[in-house]
């Protein structure tokens, strides 16, 4: 066939296939145009899922008479005027074919009033290549953008869309994504003239948590640790749900860069290694995390939809949430409550033990309290001497868990606090605890090597075997050696002395993958740290062993102390509190 040129409209059509999937597709680059021209007011209506109708409208700074037709046509756009733009975007949208796109496959309506005009003007596309001229209307200043008869015109493309119900959950879930990335913003949603959202400008914190909370449930925000790292020119900040709010898909997990919602494997990768610790299988963290760098240090011009970034320095971006969120997981354990510290006001003269305690009724019991408060004061630090005043004067603060009251079964330790009644996995707690002090010794004295007695022989590709000398100096501080024996054959001489007897060339196939992926390898963290986990499992006090009350305290100040000691090793909690509240409620008090 010779070549021909295509005509503008099958360009245009060729071109929305590229940016126009289905109604939600269409809401979002209206939605990025509306944000990007400064509106404060953003208000959706759908109807039959948008494939009948999508209209938005908003308080931008809107569009002069003169570019309204220009706004229709291709490859026009007023975020980018020459090609180092692209390398600094600070806006969400930029190709300039999202109208153009959008009104070869539709019934389109542009009606805008600038902000400094006197009047509004309209403009309409029907699908052919042709734009009307603009007429005058009746409109506030800013822009408002109907969409109709989606496809239409496309009967092939029509056909691959879902019914009303799915492509409807496709735009709420992309409305909430916008919503929970651009507070100041006002939103709101309807479809088939029932209102589905409306969320006013969040002013302050307290209601960007209102927001999230109603976006997000109220247990996402219960559940949630607030997080705020920054390095250089980084920043994170957002909220990262405790690990026991994890997911059985990964539905709750929201990350933008530069107020741009991405989907990235890099970031993936970062937060579920940082979450391995203390995630059982087939588990999903849930977060919602905002990324902040120069904008000439990602490229968001990967992808038509913008939905993926390259990163420039992909592996200190990897490291930098990695840490950031490992530390901050690290530290679930138990922490003082609220209760506890109103407490801390009681008068001097009686003790943290004491305030627990209720009237006597005259009942004998096995064991006598004297065991929690010896237990308590071997807990209590030391004071320098001229602090010493001082702190006779201060009231003791209960310990978070509070104090061991007995077991249950043998597997569960009862223990009061300020709060009400906490309950322990005795045998959870201290297999973390266990693993915790594994993983410190480990971490001390270094990955020992072991030789093995007949290296092995592993074949690889030209490509995996370069690998293994450009990283050579890692793989001898993850404690395997590796030589290159040809151009695509390698041999193994020594692995960690804890995993002798692993699958030594799957383990070097494996590693090899990482670094190819991501430049950077855990695996043999990880395979060390199933192994110390193993051990500590074996190595903690099993079910149904008697306690002493001492022992039940120690324990309980051990999990206090210990990093991640809100879960155990394979992401169950270990412990749980029951408010007084809650008890009352149970048994009806106060009713």
């Amino acid at each position: 066939m010779p070549i021909r040129i295509l005509p503008p409209q099958l360009i245009n059509q060729i071109a929305a296939g590229e940016v126009v999937e289905r109604p939600a597709s269409v809401v979002k680059e209206l939605l990025e145009n509306s944000l990007d021209a400064g509106a404060h007011q953003i208000d959706i209506e759908i109807d039959q899922g948008g494939i009948k109708r999508i209209h938005i409208r908003d308080d931008g700074v809107g569009i002069v008479k003169q570019e309204l037709s220009m706004a229709l046509s291709r490859h026009a756009t007023s975020k980018v005027t020459q090609f180092k733009d692209l390398e600094s975007l600070r806006s969400m949208g930029f190709r300039g074919e999202a109208l153009p796109s959008i009104s070869s496959v539709s019934r389109l309506r542009l009606i805008s009033r600038h902000q400094e005009a006197d009047e509004a003007w309209e403009v309409r596309g029907d699908g052919s290549d042709t734009v009307t001229e603009p007429s005058p209307a009746a409109h506030p200043p800013g822009t408002s953008i109907e969409v109709c008869d989606l496809f239409y015109n496309t009967p092939a493309r029509r056909k691959f869309l879902r019914t009303e119900k799915t492509e409807f959950n496709h735009i709420n879930s992309l409305f909430q994504r916008f919503a929970l990335a651009h507070f100041g913003v006002g939103l709101s949603l309807h479809h088939n003239r029932r209102q589905i959202h409306r969320l006013p400008p969040c002013r302050d914190q307290h209601d960007r948590e209102g927001r999230i909370q109603s976006l997000l449930g109220a247990g996402f925000l219960e559940q949630a640790l607030p997080i705020e790292e920054q390095t250089g020119d980084l920043r994170l900040s957002g909220w990262v749900a405790r690990p026991s709010f994890s997911r059985s898909q990964a539905d709750m997990q929201y990350f933008y860069v530069n107020q741009r919602m991405v989907r990235d494997k890099l970031v993936t990768h970062a937060i579920r290694q940082s979450y391995q610790d203390v995630l059982y299988h087939g588990r999903h963290p849930a977060y919602l995390l905002f990324l902040d760098l120069d904008p000439r240090k990602v490229d968001v011009n990967v992808h038509p939809t913008k939905h993926e970034v390259r990163f420039r320095d992909s592996r200190s971006i990897h490291d930098f949430i990695y840490r950031g969120l490992h530390r901050l997981l690290a530290e679930t354990r138990p922490q003082p409550s609220q209760e506890s510290v109103v407490a801390s006001v009681a008068p001097a003269s009686e003790s943290a033990y004491e305030r627990l305690q209720q009237q006597g009724m005259n009942l004998r019991v096995a064991e006598r309290p004297a065991a929690y408060r010896a237990a308590f004061a071997a807990q209590q630090p030391t004071h320098a001497e001229e602090d010493s005043t001082a702190q006779s004067t201060q009231p003791e603060q209960i310990p978070p868990l509070g104090f061991a009251l007995g077991q249950l079964h043998g597997v569960y330790i009862l223990a009061q606090n300020e709060a009400g009644l906490v309950l322990v996995d005795m045998h959870a707690a201290h297999e973390r605890i266990t693993y915790e002090r594994f993983k410190q010794t480990h971490g001390g004295d270094g990955i020992t090597s072991q030789p093995l007695l007949v290296p092995v022989t592993v074949a690889v590709s030209a490509s995996e075997a370069d690998l293994v000398e450009e990283f050579q100096g890692l793989l001898r501080q993850l404690g395997i050696e590796v030589s290159r024996l040809g151009r695509d054959s390698l041999a193994i001489r020594t692995i960690p002395a804890l995993l002798r007897g692993a699958d030594a060339e799957t383990l070097l196939r494996d590693l090899l993958s990482d670094l190819a992926e991501y430049g950077h390898t855990d695996r043999m963290q990880v395979e060390i740290e199933k192994v110390l986990a193993t051990m500590a499992c074996h190595g903690s006090v099993r079910a149904n062993r008697r306690l002493e009350l001492d022992e039940m305290n120690a324990l309980l100040r051990d999990m206090e102390r210990t990093e991640r000691a809100d879960q155990c090793n394979h992401g169950r909690p270990t412990w749980v509190q029951m408010t007084l509240s809650e008890l009352d409620r149970l048994f009806l008090r106060g009713r």
